[in-house]
């Protein structure tokens, strides 16, 4: 599935509703409860940032909900995941596990790392998410090593590569790309395209705005994909990914989306960064929640008081797990040996 790069990266197309013919209703709320769990986590962890509570660097995705959980859909737990700083997402699409990720970042032992790698090194071996570094482009070629085992192991899994098209930049990407197509490696590689390095505009960075010209070079299978419509990518990759698995043939997945923060922390930086401050808005309008809830209620899946009933239980888990993780212990002085050090 190509859709129209130009029609993607322009926030006044796909606000409508998503389209949900064809899936379990089950599934659906699960879609659903997924995105708000982490639209909420990520919205107390913009509030403790900003409050001081936080003392690490927290990178959010507030806005590009529907991808990590799209992907986590089609995931068994013996895939092998790799993020990178704005990994939120792909961590708690595979869990609910707010209150490990809020002791995480606030340095406590009960977080994912033990609270020694904060916001950014997050980990969840049982599910699958085998880690996320801060380093652009650094998790590309592990996930792509991944790979090369999953072949080797026979099993038809698959690895994921979690970046954003930044990380396009880099070589590991273009070198990874092309030992995937050579040697045939079930790798996915997710490109989170949020228009945005850091501050800077993709149209000042790059001759394109669409990264997947890169995979197309390698010989590689693509898509370009509304990035806010969760149904819609995952329809797409539950059968590209069974075609990897049963082929060991690697997959890009560009999936145009938006953050709704600015790069790094609580504020939106509509100030900096050109077209960022003009065009906010109207990504919000594409808010990729929204767009499911209100199919969900239109198709009489669920009603308003249902999707008010959810957001008032998931609000209650996570200020009930951050005030939890407020309490937890840190780690004691000898575990800089045993955990970071050996």
């Amino acid at each position: 599935m190509k859709q129209e790069v130009n029609e993607l990266i322009d926030p006044s197309k796909f606000r409508d509703r998503v389209d949900i013919n064809g899936i379990e209703e089950s599934l659906l709320i699960d879609m659903l409860r997924k995105m708000v769990l982490i639209r909420k986590a990520e919205e107390k962890l913009s509030e403790q940032v900003e409050s001081g509570k936080i003392k690490c660097p927290c990178h959010l995705g507030i806005g590009q909900e529907a991808i990590g959980v799209a992907v986590s859909l089609v995931m068994r737990k013996s895939d092998r995941a790799f993020g990178a700083h704005r990994s939120h997402s792909h961590f708690l699409a595979l869990n609910e596990n707010t209150y490990s990720l809020f002791a995480e970042v606030l340095g406590k032992y009960d977080g994912c790392s033990h609270g020694m790698g904060g916001s950014m090194h997050i980990v969840d071996n049982d599910n699958g998410f085998k880690g996320s570094v801060p380093i652009v482009g650094a998790t590309i070629p592990i996930a792509t090593g991944a790979g090369l085992a999953a072949k080797m192991d026979k099993a038809g899994d698959i690895s994921i590569s979690y970046f954003g098209d930044g990380a396009c930049e880099e070589g590991v990407l273009h070198e990874s790309l092309n030992m995937a197509s050579i040697m045939n490696l079930p790798v996915l590689y997710v490109c989170e395209n949020n228009l945005f390095a850091s501050h800077l505009h993709i149209d000042l960075r790059q001759p394109s705005n669409s990264t997947s010209r890169f995979a197309r070079a390698h010989h590689i299978n693509y898509s370009t994909v509304d990035g806010n419509d969760v149904v819609g990518m995952y329809k797409l990759l539950k059968s590209e990914v069974e075609s990897m698995r049963s082929s060991n043939t690697p997959y890009y997945l560009e999936a145009y989306t938006y953050r709704w923060k600015g790069h790094v922390g609580h504020r939106d930086d509509i100030d900096v960064g050109v077209k960022r401050g003009a065009q906010l808005d109207a990504w919000k309008k594409r808010d990729p929640i929204k767009r499911l809830a209100d199919s969900l209620i239109h198709e009489g899946v669920l009603t308003e008081s249902d999707y008010q009933n959810l957001n008032i239980e998931i609000q209650n888990k996570i200020n009930s797990d951050w005030e939890k993780a407020e309490l937890a212990s840190y780690p004691q002085n000898e575990f800089l040996i045993t955990q970071v050090y050996s």
